[in-house]
Order: structure tokens, then C-alpha cells, then sequence
């Protein structure tokens, strides 16, 4: 076969040379291989501590619509919307804040959700769902600026007084909730919803992993959410009118 001009090359240039320079090098002693598994099995634990707490802070004080202690306030965290309506999973929240009104656990239900573009409106639709499935409209309080469940436990206590409360959210969100509203200082128990475990219940149990770090870092750092503002009288309202 005959040569083309410029076809010889140096074996090893061109991309495939830039390929193997990229390529991670291993250590080449036996302590240099000890050190970079040490290195790898701590940045594992550190990976997995924050996952770790959740379970330590949160476990005990998971329970089920028929043994949670009575409180006075359930916080119902959103959970997205579907052509305005609440999905699948938000709704089956909803159910159990509903059954947890009419079984006498709860008396006013606090709805955190995301209202951040007229469109869009959590609290709105958690409320019509609520209110269709029995629970009076005046027992029922919109928090329109709960952007993610830290802004929710922090808004629950600042802004609308909660003290105690029993939380409503799927398993694999329970934890996190739990845990984080214990370090906004709301004693909370929470109510883990039973969910079909599709592609979205692996998706969100996935993302808890990498969620649980940032829950970590907002229990320690204890950052004001995305809005605060002055305390409303909403909760306070509904507990009156339960009352009479």
C-alpha cells in the first residue's frame, strides 16, 4: 500500500495523546495507593454524614396518621402542580392532611408552597383541594413564599408562630422536613405518605442524598429564607375559629 505524503505519524499524538494525558494516574507506591483510599473512604462519609443525621435527628418521630401526637397546626409541604391542579403527589399529601383534620389530630392546616410568578400558586390549589375534600376554608392558611423546606420551617415559626406542628410530606421527604424544622425550633412530628414507587419516588430518593447536604449546612449556618416580613396573624385567626 502506498504512502500519502504527511501519513506517518508519531504513534501517541494528535487526540488520542491529549486522551491519555487526561486519564487520572494512579500511584505508583504502596503508600501513595493506601493514602488515596483513605482519601476516597473519607470523602464518602463525609458524602454520607449528612444522610446519617437525618436519620439519627428524624427517625423516632416519623409516626402514622392514627398514632402522631395531636397538635394544633399540620404544615403541608408543595409539591408541585400539574396543569394548575395539584400532582399526584401533593394531592396524596393532601388526603392525609384532610384525614388528619376530620380524625381530630389537627386543627388548622398551614399550606407552604411556591407562589413566585402569577401563574404558578401552591397554596391556591392545595386550598381548593383541601376545601373539596371537607376541610372549612377558614381552618386552612396560605403561605405563599415557602420556596423549599427550609424557608417553610423558618416562615412556620417566624412568620406565623408555630411552635409545634405535625408535618405532612412523602417518606422520602419526611426526614429532611423533620430535621429541618427542628432547627428552625419547631417541635415536629411528621407523617410519611405512602407513595407508589415509580420513576419520580426514585427520582426524589435520589435527590434527597444531595439534598440532605444542603439540609446539613442550613441547620448550621440557620440562613433567613428567600422572604421574611412581618408576622401575620393567619394561624392565630384559625386557631380562634376552631375554637369557637
Amino acid at each position: 500500500m502506498r504512502r500519502t505524503p504527511g501519513s506517518e505519524r508519531v504513534r501517541g499524538t494528535g487526540p488520542l495523546r491529549a486522551a491519555r494525558r487526561l486519564r487520572p494516574r494512579l500511584p505508583r507506591t504502596r503508600r501513595g495507593r493506601r493514602r488515596a483510599v483513605q482519601g476516597l473512604m473519607a470523602a464518602c462519609v463525609l458524602a454520607l454524614a449528612p444522610a446519617a443525621w437525618l436519620h439519627v435527628v428524624a427517625d423516632a418521630r416519623i409516626r402514622t396518621v392514627e398514632d402522631v401526637p395531636a397538635r394544633e397546626v399540620a404544615v403541608v409541604f408543595g409539591a408541585g402542580l400539574w396543569d394548575g391542579k395539584p400532582s399526584p403527589y401533593l394531592a396524596n399529601r393532601l388526603r392525609t392532611a384532610a384525614a388528619l383534620y376530620r380524625d381530630g389530630k389537627v386543627e388548622v392546616l398551614l399550606v407552604t408552597g411556591d407562589n413566585s410568578r402569577a401563574e404558578y400558586d401552591e397554596p391556591d390549589a392545595m386550598r381548593a383541594f383541601l376545601v373539596g375534600k371537607g376541610v372549612p376554608d377558614d381552618r386552612i392558611v396560605s403561605d405563599f413564599a415557602g420556596f423549599d423546606t427550609w424557608d417553610s420551617c423558618v416562615r412556620a415559626k417566624k412568620i406565623f408562630g408555630v411552635d409545634r406542628a405535625v408535618l405532612v410530606s412523602q417518606g422520602f421527604h419526611i426526614r429532611r422536613a423533620i430535621a429541618l424544622c427542628r432547627a428552625a425550633g419547631i417541635d415536629a412530628y411528621g407523617v410519611g405518605v405512602d407513595a407508589k414507587h415509580d420513576a419520580t419516588w426514585y427520582y426524589g430518593g435520589t435527590r434527597e442524598v444531595f439534598a440532605a447536604g444542603k439540609a446539613a449546612l442550613d441547620a448550621l449556618f440557620e440562613p433567613d429564607p428567600h422572604f421574611l416580613g412581618p408576622r401575620e396573624r393567619g394561624v392565630d385567626d384559625a386557631l380562634a375559629a376552631a375554637s369557637r
